[in-house]
């Protein structure tokens, strides 16, 4: 019988998903960041968008201390802006033919817009208050033993009671007499000449008014205290109110203060002491021309800031192109902006030009300002000055008044005046044409659209006329409309700019956030299809499992 043996052999099968092991998060972050790369140069333009705006806003800013120091410079228009026009502003200037400091006599204050004109003055009189003291007192702590009431008042004032009880001192009366002056007129000081002498000062509160005191009922308090006689006088006056008397070129005036302001119009002196016999003082109210002089200067320190600005934006880098800092280079409303500001600084009246002011330009451009040669104009041609820098108006009749400007009205034309014989305005109008104004009572006001628009005239005359009108836009106006139009930040021309660039920069955002949506969609669609993909990759791999178990337990039984 034959024997059979034979060998048999086990097959072992080994299987690890790698996909098991993938690095999903990172696949799905590469997926996000290629579609996010679109949003990168976007990003780039907004900033470079955002860099361009500051430089506009920075322009603007320049532009706008332009304006500012150009505005007073230029004559504002209307009655309530007569108080910035530097030229308005006043100051008074003092000289005698005495051996004595003015300033030791007399002080003068000038409201903006007062007449210019001389005074001589002659100070006779100084005003002063009434002082009177009482008899020398032992003691200011001591009681006065006193118990009665007193009245105290100044001529045309009200008299005000004083309640003195015997444990008051006169620190303590003082104090109460003290308390009502505000009603009375009357104060009190306690004076002390020796350790062991006090008087009781009282003083009328305003000068020119004389102290009246009455005993009302008790003790004669203030006679008791040496203050009245027995007669009810004062009995110790250490000074008597008297009345300020100066004469005014000629003229003499009498008030009860040392400060007068009710004699001539906008001037207001203030009386320090009398002047010398046969002298007196020369008043000179004039233009303030160191406010003028200043505000020249802060035009000139504007511009040169600006003038900064302007180099800063042409600069060019090393080869040739604009600098990394020049956003502006070649910008087209940087080039107008600066050609409407160098014409107004090149502004010709009457052949006067900015040499007149002491203005040269430097090799950059920058304004240089001879402070020698501006004094020299304002002390010498003032007028000039005036008229080179201010809008001005000059009208053949009287009747015609300019209320508020514009900046574009022709420089001369004739404004045909039509009324109803009584005053009351028809019609203007220029070369015929009625459409270039409105009529509002005794206003004519320039058309929106016209050459006129911004011009409001006032007519007070009652006959119709026909009116030639002159206007002259100086300096310091063009230079102030100019930098104005471009800097207003609701409808200036740089602002239109920045308001489109702000636009954009709205529609960049926009577009980065649509583009941000759509790349964090793609994380969600991508990070649930892995998670599918994972999910059926684990159950294969159970399979796998399980089938490698069953083959390696077929395997073992064979």
């Amino acid at each position: 019988m034959a024997s059979v043996s034979g060998t048999g052999s086990s097959t072992s099968t080994s299987y690890t998903s790698s996909a098991l092991n993938s690095d999903w998060s990172a696949l799905i972050e590469d997926a996000v960041a290629a579609k996010l790369s679109a949003a990168d140069s976007i990003e780039t333009r907004i900033t470079k968008t955002e860099t361009k705006v500051a430089a506009y806003q920075e322009l603007q800013s320049l532009l706008s201390s332009i304006s500012s120091a150009a505005y007073g410079l230029s004559a504002p228009s209307g009655y309530l802006a007569k108080a910035d026009d530097v030229f308005n502003n006043r100051s008074a200037y003092l000289s005698t033919d005495g051996s004595y400091d003015t300033s030791d006599v007399l002080g003068v204050s000038i409201d903006s817009g007062t007449e210019l004109g001389t005074y001589d003055i002659e100070v006779t009189q100084i005003a002063t208050a009434h002082k009177v003291a009482s008899s020398a007192q032992t003691s200011k702590s001591a009681d006065l033993g006193y118990n009665g009431v007193f009245s105290l008042a100044v001529d045309g004032g009200t008299a005000v009671e004083i309640d003195v009880t015997a444990t008051m001192n006169l620190s303590e009366l003082a104090a109460a007499i003290n308390t009502v002056s505000s009603q009375s007129g009357v104060k009190a000081t306690v004076l002390k000449v020796s350790d062991s002498s006090y008087k009781l000062v009282l003083t009328a509160t305003e000068t020119g008014k004389e102290i009246t005191a009455t005993a009302v009922s008790g003790d004669d308090v203030l006679n008791g205290l040496g203050v009245t006689s027995g007669t009810g006088t004062f009995a110790n006056v250490l000074q008597q109110a008297k009345d300020a008397i100066l004469t005014i070129d000629g003229v003499q005036i009498t008030r009860d203060s040392n400060e007068i302001s009710d004699a001539l119009d906008g001037v207001t002196f203030y009386l320090y002491a009398t002047t010398a016999t046969d002298t007196s003082v020369t008043v000179e109210v004039g233009a303030d021309l160191n406010s003028v002089a200043d505000s020249v200067q802060e035009l000139v320190d504007a511009y040169n800031a600006y003038r900064d600005f302007v180099i800063a934006q042409q600069a060019t880098s090393a080869s040739g192109g604009a600098a990394d800092s020049a956003v502006l280079f070649g910008d087209s409303t940087l080039r107008s902006v600066n050609s409407d500001v160098m014409n107004a600084l090149n502004t010709v009246i009457d052949q006067n030009t900015m040499a007149l002011l002491g203005f040269s330009f430097d090799a950059t451009n920058h304004l240089v300002l001879d402070s020698g040669k501006l004094q020299d104009a304002l002390l010498e041609n003032l007028e000039k000055v005036k008229s080179l820098l201010t809008f001005q108006f000059t009208s053949s009749s009287d009747d015609l008044t300019v209320l508020r400007r514009g900046t574009s009205a022709p420089t001369a034309f004739t404004l045909d005046i039509t009324t109803d014989g009584a005053g009351t305005i028809i019609s203007a109008s220029v070369g015929g044409d009625n459409s270039l104004f409105t009529v509002s009572g005794n206003s004519i006001i320039g058309a929106a659209g016209t050459a006129y628009e911004g011009f409001t005239f006032v007519f007070i005359g009652n006959a119709s006329e026909s009116i030639n009108v002159t206007l002259s836009y100086g300096l310091a106006d063009r230079l102030h409309n100019a930098a104005n139009k471009a800097s207003d930040t609701s409808s200036g021309s740089i602002q239109t700019v920045v308001d489109n660039l702000n636009e954009k920069i709205s529609d960049y955002e926009s577009d980065v956030a649509t583009i941000e949506d759509r790349a964090e969609a793609l994380r969600e669609r991508l990070t649930a299809r892995y998670a599918k993909y994972q999910a059926a990759m684990a159950k294969a791999e159970s399979t796998l499992a399980y089938l490698k178990a069953m083959l390696d337990a077929a395997n073992s039984n064979d």
